[in-house]
């Protein structure tokens, strides 16, 4: 909703403060179709030549994410406090009956628990993987813990793909919509013999794709790549929470302690309080018992 909002007023502050000093809206709506061909078929082929077709389809997807904003909400943040700490506690009263879990997650009646959770791949990789290794006994935990890290970083990197590709298109367009004015003005130059008022309009057209370029760069790619940027950001804390408390159960501190460490480090926008992540370690050993 915000980004609609965003889009409406960059629209409108510009072009009717345009409108409003006096300026014909009409020279840039007759220009416009013919510049756009020119910057929007420039840029569509320069965006193909510099990105492969995976980062292609990564950048169209994340689109998305524009709009919808991150994937996690404060309730899930608590979810997969809830699904580690059951995970943990098991790793430590019952290894062998974790192993079914780790092995089969799309079987496991925990994981079931959590179906948004479990519908992400590879939100469930990194936790069936790391609570693998921790069980092959390593000399030393921090071995998992720099196998993780490297993980989670590789990932970070490969979602942050489309960002990347809008951001450079953002720096492209520019110098794209040059282009296109200066053929305008070789046009214009060819009807040097018009007179004043009819090579008035077609300078002023010319214009259009400078214009047009600088606009598109600065109004709406370039902050469009800012907020996908930001949005794989906020994704990625729910794999970091994810990492402090497999790495708090790595060096073997108690699973209340383990949780408490991934709350302390949940954003503080999405972090559950205190008084509710025990209520809810209350509730799943009661659960538990029963």
């Amino acid at each position: 909703m915000l980004a609609l909002v965003g889009i409406i007023v960059v629209f409108a502050m510009v072009f009717g403060g345009y409108a409003a000093a006096g300026g014909h809206l009409e020279i840039i709506v007759h220009a416009l179709p013919h510049e756009m061909i020119i910057i929007g078929g420039a840029g569509a082929g320069a965006f193909l030549l510099s990105n492969d077709w995976a980062t292609v389809k990564a950048a169209l997807g994340d689109l998305g994410k524009v709009f919808k904003g991150a994937k996690w909400t404060p309730a899930d943040y608590r979810d997969v406090l809830a699904l580690l700490f059951d995970l943990v506690r098991m790793a430590r009263n019952n290894p062998l009956g974790l192993e079914d879990h780790v092995e089969n997650p799309s079987t496991s009646t925990i994981f079931a628990r959590y179906p948004k959770i479990m519908a992400d791949a590879e939100v469930v990789e990194l936790i069936c993987d790391t609570l693998r290794a921790a069980a092959m006994n390593y000399d030393d935990p921090h071995q998992v813990e720099e196998v993780l890290d490297k993980r989670m970083h590789e990932a970070q990197e490969h979602a942050l793909r489309g960002s990347h590709a809008w951001q450079s298109m953002a720096d492209a367009i520019p110098a794209i919509g040059i282009v296109a004015a200066v053929l305008g003005m070789i046009k214009t130059m060819g009807s040097i013999d018009k007179p004043p008022q009819v090579l008035g309009g077609m300078i002023g057209g010319a214009l259009v794709g400078t214009f047009m370029g600088i606009f598109l760069a600065y109004g709406f790619i370039g902050p469009m790549a800012t907020r996908i940027k930001a949005v794989v950001h906020d994704d990625h804390s729910f794999h970091n929470l994810i990492r402090e408390v497999l790495v708090a159960n790595l060096h073997r501190h108690p699973p209340n302690i383990c949780i408490e460490v991934g709350r302390q480090n949940t954003p503080h926008h999405m972090r559950p309080s205190f008084a509710d992540v025990e209520q809810l370690l209350r509730q799943l050993k009661l659960d538990a018992a029963a």
